[in-house]
Protein backbone atom coordinates (compact mmCIF):
# COMPACT_ATOMS: atom_id res chain seq x y z
CA UNK A 1 0.00 0.00 0.00
CA UNK A 2 1.32 3.44 -0.93
CA UNK A 3 1.76 6.16 1.68
CA UNK A 4 -0.79 8.94 1.34
CA UNK A 5 0.55 12.45 0.87
CA UNK A 6 -1.80 15.43 0.59
CA UNK A 7 -1.55 17.81 -2.35
CA UNK A 8 -2.65 21.46 -2.44
CA UNK A 9 -5.86 20.37 -4.21
CA UNK A 10 -6.75 18.11 -1.24
CA UNK A 11 -6.58 20.91 1.34
CA UNK A 12 -9.91 22.02 2.82
CA UNK A 13 -9.52 24.70 5.48
CA UNK A 14 -12.32 25.52 7.90
CA UNK A 15 -12.77 28.45 10.27
CA UNK A 16 -13.07 27.67 13.98
CA UNK A 17 -13.89 29.94 16.93
CA UNK A 18 -12.69 29.05 20.42
CA UNK A 19 -13.85 30.97 23.49
CA UNK A 20 -10.90 31.04 25.92
CA UNK A 21 -12.84 32.32 28.92
CA UNK A 22 -12.04 30.15 31.95
CA UNK A 23 -9.90 27.67 29.98
CA UNK A 24 -6.45 26.63 31.22
CA UNK A 25 -3.77 28.18 29.01
CA UNK A 26 -1.68 25.07 28.31
CA UNK A 27 -4.68 22.94 27.38
CA UNK A 28 -6.02 25.69 25.12
CA UNK A 29 -2.64 26.10 23.43
CA UNK A 30 -2.28 22.37 22.73
CA UNK A 31 -5.76 22.17 21.18
CA UNK A 32 -5.11 25.26 19.03
CA UNK A 33 -1.69 23.99 17.94
CA UNK A 34 -3.21 20.64 16.91
CA UNK A 35 -5.89 22.43 14.85
CA UNK A 36 -3.34 24.75 13.22
CA UNK A 37 -1.13 21.84 12.15
CA UNK A 38 -4.07 19.76 10.92
CA UNK A 39 -3.28 16.71 13.04
CA UNK A 40 -6.98 16.22 13.73
CA UNK A 41 -7.59 15.44 10.03
CA UNK A 42 -7.15 11.98 8.53
CA UNK A 43 -5.22 13.41 5.55
CA UNK A 44 -2.54 15.00 7.80
CA UNK A 45 0.73 15.46 5.97
CA UNK A 46 3.67 16.79 8.02
CA UNK A 47 5.14 19.00 5.29
CA UNK A 48 1.87 20.67 4.21
CA UNK A 49 -0.17 23.43 5.82
CA UNK A 50 -3.55 21.68 5.98
CA UNK A 51 -4.68 23.02 9.36
CA UNK A 52 -7.74 25.14 10.00
CA UNK A 53 -8.03 28.88 10.58
CA UNK A 54 -8.48 29.38 14.31
CA UNK A 55 -10.02 32.42 16.01
CA UNK A 56 -9.51 32.70 19.78
CA UNK A 57 -11.73 35.19 21.61
CA UNK A 58 -11.64 36.36 25.25
CA UNK A 59 -7.89 35.71 25.44
CA UNK A 60 -7.62 38.07 28.39
CA UNK A 61 -9.80 35.73 30.50
CA UNK A 62 -7.62 32.64 30.11
CA UNK A 63 -6.70 30.83 33.35
CA UNK A 64 -3.27 29.85 34.61
CA UNK A 65 -2.74 27.13 37.23
CA UNK A 66 -0.47 27.26 40.25
CA UNK A 67 1.83 30.27 40.53
CA UNK A 68 2.22 30.76 36.77
CA UNK A 69 0.59 34.21 36.94
CA UNK A 70 3.56 35.44 39.02
CA UNK A 71 6.19 33.62 36.95
CA UNK A 72 8.79 36.02 35.52
CA UNK A 73 9.95 36.05 31.91
CA UNK A 74 13.36 37.62 31.36
CA UNK A 75 15.02 39.08 28.29
CA UNK A 76 18.05 41.24 27.63
CA UNK A 77 17.98 44.39 25.55
CA UNK A 78 21.60 44.07 24.47
CA UNK A 79 22.72 47.12 26.44
CA UNK A 80 24.73 46.99 29.69
CA UNK A 81 22.37 46.43 32.60
CA UNK A 82 19.56 45.82 30.15
CA UNK A 83 17.96 42.75 31.70
CA UNK A 84 14.19 43.11 31.91
CA UNK A 85 11.37 40.97 33.21
CA UNK A 86 7.62 40.81 33.15
CA UNK A 87 5.09 38.43 34.71
CA UNK A 88 2.14 36.77 33.00
CA UNK A 89 -0.15 38.81 35.24
CA UNK A 90 1.38 42.08 34.01
CA UNK A 91 0.99 40.98 30.39
CA UNK A 92 -2.63 39.83 30.86
CA UNK A 93 -3.55 43.12 32.53
CA UNK A 94 -1.58 45.21 30.02
CA UNK A 95 -2.35 46.52 26.57
CA UNK A 96 -1.85 43.22 24.69
CA UNK A 97 -3.13 40.28 26.77
CA UNK A 98 -3.44 38.10 23.66
CA UNK A 99 0.36 37.76 23.55
CA UNK A 100 0.29 35.20 26.36
CA UNK A 101 -1.90 32.88 24.28
CA UNK A 102 0.11 33.55 21.10
CA UNK A 103 3.42 32.64 22.75
CA UNK A 104 1.95 29.49 24.30
CA UNK A 105 0.68 28.30 20.90
CA UNK A 106 3.90 29.32 19.11
CA UNK A 107 6.00 27.29 21.55
CA UNK A 108 3.86 24.18 20.93
CA UNK A 109 4.53 24.25 17.20
CA UNK A 110 7.76 22.94 15.65
CA UNK A 111 10.52 25.51 15.16
CA UNK A 112 10.56 25.69 11.38
CA UNK A 113 9.27 27.81 8.47
CA UNK A 114 6.07 25.80 8.18
CA UNK A 115 5.13 26.65 11.76
CA UNK A 116 5.56 30.35 10.96
CA UNK A 117 3.21 29.91 7.99
CA UNK A 118 0.70 28.02 10.16
CA UNK A 119 0.73 30.81 12.76
CA UNK A 120 -0.66 33.18 10.12
CA UNK A 121 -3.88 31.12 10.36
CA UNK A 122 -4.25 32.07 14.05
CA UNK A 123 -6.20 35.15 15.11
CA UNK A 124 -6.39 36.08 18.79
CA UNK A 125 -8.64 38.77 20.27
CA UNK A 126 -8.69 39.97 23.87
CA UNK A 127 -12.44 40.71 23.83
CA UNK A 128 -15.46 38.72 22.76
CA UNK A 129 -15.82 40.29 19.29
CA UNK A 130 -14.01 39.36 16.09
CA UNK A 131 -14.28 40.67 12.51
CA UNK A 132 -14.52 37.24 10.85
CA UNK A 133 -18.28 36.67 10.83
CA UNK A 134 -18.28 36.56 7.01
CA UNK A 135 -16.26 33.30 7.09
CA UNK A 136 -19.07 31.61 9.11
CA UNK A 137 -16.74 30.02 11.67
CA UNK A 138 -17.79 26.92 13.58
CA UNK A 139 -17.72 27.06 17.38
CA UNK A 140 -15.38 24.56 19.04
CA UNK A 141 -16.48 24.01 22.65
CA UNK A 142 -13.21 23.27 24.46
CA UNK A 143 -14.93 23.32 27.86
CA UNK A 144 -17.05 20.30 26.93
CA UNK A 145 -14.08 18.26 25.64
CA UNK A 146 -12.67 17.57 29.12
CA UNK A 147 -13.61 18.77 32.59
CA UNK A 148 -9.93 19.55 33.31
CA UNK A 149 -9.89 22.17 30.54
CA UNK A 150 -11.61 24.73 32.75
CA UNK A 151 -10.54 26.31 36.00
CA UNK A 152 -12.41 28.70 38.24
CA UNK A 153 -10.51 31.91 38.99
CA UNK A 154 -9.26 32.14 42.57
Amino acid sequence: MKTYSATPADIDKKWIVIDAEGIVLGRLASIVATRLRGKHKPQFTPHMDIGDNVIVINADKVQLTGKKRQEHFYWHTGYPGGIKSRTNEQILEGAHPERVVFQAVKRMLPGNKLAKQQLTNLRIYAGGDHPHEAQAPEVLNVKAMNSKNTRVAK
